[in-house]
């Protein structure tokens, strides 16, 4: 069992296979040009493999896979397979564009959970926001996995001026489509360009859905991030993850593993370990993981409160999103 200096037990681990990407949204990428971490300081899939039983043994029960994008990696399906093993339930977090690719994989490996990052359902401002024209590829994709008896979950970052205007219309997909929403508050990171104003908080989408939907809150699940909402009359339902305005720490039962093997026990941890070169050097890494979870803040890394209004983003002292993993 892995359980911090507060008692929280921690039995989800999410492993970033890439900060490689297909998109290149500006609060997630920092740079159009950025430098990708080259292959050999990469996790192998053999020492994914094996660091992810290390943690299954000492309790972890899910693990999910996420980027950049998990699934541009050249041997993402020898990934899958070998975490098809363990035996536990396997998640991914992906912006849907290459599901069609490698989806008999996932069903093979038996992954329950599909996440779709999807920030706007204009074509337009797909590109604007991602750079890139996949926007039908995701939409079919996501209909894909709907045929498949899989229901995703939808992952929207929602921004003040960029698609708070947008609400509504993802809420309305839900009237007749099994998917949930998942609208997520604009977080700080190095290079995302954050600013307090940017952020549309819980009560704010709130505020916008009950100007067209009647709703419900409904339970959610221990260790939950979200807070869950049943529109009335709905296939689908909607959710808030409110990490800027209401923290969820108290419950946190997640840690990171990023690409490059380093073990973050907070997103917005400053801290990390190594765990690749100790495995890399048939060290015992279960000390290592054990210590660096003692160690997690109570909440938000240690690094800022949930005031955010007058929250610097340079005095964070992280790494860009797409090197954490999300």
């Amino acid at each position: 069992m892995i359980q911090d200096s507060f008692g929280r037990i921690h039995n989800y681990l999410r492993i970033s296979l890439t900060d490689n990407c297909n998109l290149r949204c500006f609060y997630c990428m920092p740079d159009e040009q950025y430098a990708f971490t080259p292959a050999s300081k990469l996790m192998q899939p053999e020492e994914i493999e094996t660091l992810a039983r290390i943690f299954v043994e000492q309790g972890v029960n899910k693990i999910r896979l996420t980027g950049g994008e998990p699934l541009v990696r050249k041997d993402a399906q020898e990934i899958i397979e070998r975490l098809g093993r363990l035996g536990v339930n396997l998640a991914i977090t992906t912006n849907g564009v290459r599901i069609d690719d490698m989806l008999p994989q996932m069903i093979a490996a038996g992954f329950s959970q599909i996440n779709i990052s999807l920030d706007t359902l204009q074509p337009e401002k797909f590109k604007k926001i991602t750079h890139r024209d996949y926007f039908d590829r995701v939409r079919n994709n996501i209909d894909l996995l709907l045929s498949n008896g899989i229901t995703p979950k939808i992952n929207v970052v929602v921004m003040k001026g960029l698609n708070d205007d947008e609400i509504n219309d993802f809420i309305a997909w839900t009237k007749d489509t099994p998917i949930q929403v998942r609208f997520i508050e604009f977080m700080p990171f190095s290079g995302n360009r954050w600013t307090s104003n940017q952020v549309f908080t819980l009560n704010e989408i709130l505020e916008e859905a009950r100007r067209t939907y009647d709703f419900s809150q409904v339970p959610g699940v221990p260790n939950d991030t979200a807070t869950h909402f049943q529109p009335a009359g709905h296939k689908g339902s909607f959710a808030v993850i409110s990490t800027m305005s209401e923290p969820f720490c108290s419950t946190c039962n997640r840690m990171r593993l990023t690409a490059d093997g380093k073990l973050k026990n907070c997103l917005f941890s400053k801290e990390e370990t190594d765990l690749l070169t100790a495995l890399r050097n048939k060290e015992d890494v279960l000390p290592l993981i054990n210590a660096t979870i003692q160690r997690k803040a109570k909440e938000l890394g240690g690094q800022f409160t949930g005031l955010f209004d007058a929250l610097d983003p340079a005095t964070i002292d992280n790494r860009s999103m797409i090197t954490i993993g999300g």
